[in-house]
């Protein structure tokens, strides 16, 4: 038997497969084989002759350690956090400016924040529904596809990226595509059953094949605010026993979760009726006697947890869910892997041309997808229900369209199904609260002729089939009370809502005060779904968002650092960021600073 090719070895081959010429489709997200893209990149640059043009998606990175505050808590816990996934050399060398004249990288979706300013990444990315993406990269052509694989009995398993693998490898088989299959095995990666992810050992023609494999990026869970519970409560009365589920990745998605569990636990209809912000129609709040179907392009933790509690378990063709991909955190891919096999075999993974969209078998998924809530984030919404989940106002390009689009047209086309954006009501944008409900913005990612269900902390707004005048005044509904007035004058000022119109007390106590009063007694999670981190950063991670808010507004920064001064040191709390015992003024000050906010947080 021949000695297995090095990473090295193979990126050779390729090249000379490729005549130097390499069209590159890798999968996004966990799927990437970092090893085998690593060799292959450096060995094109080593090339001037040789050309490598890549077309992926969701490029996973640690997040920016630059700062001095973010390296002190970060970089202890670094390989803890995030696992000791290898670094991207090409990500490395867009944020450097230094990619080599003869690569190329382009995206259809990046990791959220994390390519503001950065120009190669910028100008080249490429907007693309999910379901579309597959069509722009047929029509592309690649020569190689590369993708991080699972083992599985004698072939191996696509894992985590069936959704646009399984369809490209049709295509190979049938004749209409024709590409060199390179993968790297890694046996930290759950190996999932089902045809689609089946990819048998023949139709492989190189593989890496290493030990030990290295680690898989885990996604750090956030914390989960007080408005964001509030979405997830609110979201949870939208769902209908025996119906069907999608949510995303992030806070938002694990206080839906978790706002599920609590409903099955009889617990939900105790906490709405103490909720003192606008009524709505909304009411389902009993158990799940029937169970929910899962149908998502991503499959998260919460909805694994939904699973394991036997909340998702309404069966469609003998799977409870079916999903396209999965990123997530290190527990969940264990609990995943160790999975018993009936369990794992109703969790089954899709091309998204199957999670996205209703062409193809339509009228079986029709049947399949009742009373469906397709549950996104967005970034901002305008009084007029349109919404923005992916870019500035400055055209830089935040993360993606995805499939949140293909998701909303499904709601509008089956039979009792609803798409739902969340997104809080404010953020803290360079020191000041501002308002995430606007009268406009340039570039929306779903325009208001598809809207549907908006929510926020403050409540439910239902605009399918509404007039313009009644989605303004549902959406001031839902807006927070220090914006209404001057959002009201706007919609007043473009004749879109009566001169005279008022709002109705109800909705005039949209306040973070009220929404404390509301939450506090019930002592919702921080970490709903878990955490990796520890004891101690779970406390410091208040204090450091007061402390970065504060960045930017030079008279609150002063007024921590007086209380910090003057206040009790919290000194095993300082020790975990090496300012227990400063050294020198600077140091002194942060202390004083992080101590103000650490008092400010009690």
């Amino acid at each position: 038997m021949a000695d297995p090719l090095s990473a090295e070895a193979i990126a050779d081959r390729i090249i000379a497969d490729t005549d130097g010429d390499i069209r590159l489709a890798l999968p996004l997200g966990l799927g990437k084989p970092v090893t085998l893209v690593n060799a292959l990149t450096k060995a094109v640059a080593a090339r001037p002759d040789t050309h490598l043009s890549i077309l992926t998606a969701l490029t996973l990175e640690r997040p920016d350690m630059s700062g001095d505050m973010a390296a002190r808590f970060l970089e202890p816990a670094a390989d803890r956090l995030f696992g000791r996934y290898p670094v991207l050399d090409y990500a490395t060398q867009m944020r450097a400016g230094t990619v080599p004249s003869n690569i190329e990288v382009s995206e259809f979706f990046l990791l959220a924040g994390r390519w503001i300013g950065v120009p190669h990444m910028q100008r080249r990315y490429i907007a693309a529904n999910y379901t579309h993406a597959y069509d722009m990269l047929a029509a592309w052509k690649p020569n190689v596809l590369m993708q991080l694989v699972a083992p599985l009995g004698d072939g191996y398993s696509l894992s985590c990226n069936t959704d646009i693998s399984t369809d490209l490898l049709r295509d190979r088989r049938e004749g209409r595509q024709s590409f060199i299959v390179a993968v790297e095995s890694n046996t930290n990666l759950p190996a999932m059953p089902g045809p689609a992810a089946a990819l048998p050992r023949e139709e492989v023609d190189i593989c890496l094949d290493r030990s030990p494999n290295f680690e898989l990026f885990s996604v750090v869970k956030r914390p989960v605010g007080l408005a964001e519970h509030a979405i997830g409560l609110h979201v949870a009365r939208t769902v209908r026993d025996g119906g069907t589920l999608q949510i995303g990745i992030g806070a938002i998605g694990d206080a839906v979760s978790h706002a599920l569990l609590l409903r099955q636990g009889a617990d939900l209809a105790d906490i709405s009726a103490a909720c003192p912000f606008a009524p709505d129609d909304f009411t389902e709040d009993g158990a799940f006697d029937l169970g929910l179907y899962a149908v998502t392009e991503m499959l998260v933790d919460g909805l694994l947890q939904l699973f394991e509690q036997g909340i998702i378990r309404r069966e469609v063709d003998g799977a409870a869910i079916h999903a396209g991909f999965f990123v997530d955190c290190r527990d969940f891919y264990q609990r995943l892997g160790a999975l018993p096999d009936a369990a794992r075999q109703k969790i089954r993974m899709m091309p998204v041309s199957y999670t996205n969209q209703l062409y193809g078998d339509e009228t079986a998924k029709r049947t399949a997808r009742t009373d469906a809530r397709f549950v996104n984030a967005a970034m901002k919404a305008t009084l007029l229900g349109g919404a923005v989940s992916d870019i500035t106002s400055s055209a830089q390009e935040v993360s993606g369209i995805g499939g949140q689009f293909n998701f909303i047209e499904q709601a509008f086309a089956l039979e009792g199904a609803r798409s739902i954006l969340a997104l809080p009501a404010t953020r803290i944008s360079k020191g000041k609260t501002v308002s995430n409900i606007v009268w406009e913005h340039p570039h929306e990612s779903v325009p208001r002729a598809y809207r549907d269900i908006i929510v926020t902390e403050y409540g439910i707004a239902d605009l399918r089939g509404h007039r313009d005048e009644d989605c303004i005044a549902r959406m001031l509904a839902v807006t927070d009370s220090r914006f209404q007035a001057e959002l009201l004058e706007q919609a007043r000022a473009a004749g879109k809502i009566d001169p005279d119109y008022k709002l109705p007390e109800h909705a005039r106590r949209n306040t973070p005060d009220a929404l404390k009063q509301w939450l506090t007694p019930f002592d919702l999670p921080q970490f709903p779904s878990g955490s990796d981190f520890d004891a101690t950063e779970r406390r410091l991670l208040p204090a450091l968002e007061t402390l970065s808010h504060a960045q930017d507004r030079p008279r609150e920064l002063a007024r921590l650092i007086w209380q910090g001064l003057i206040g009790e040191a919290q000194h095993d709390l300082l020790a975990r960021l090496k300012l227990d015992r400063p050294s020198g003024l600077r140091d002194r000050i942060k202390a004083w600073a992080l101590t103000g906010a650490l008092l400010r947080e009690r």
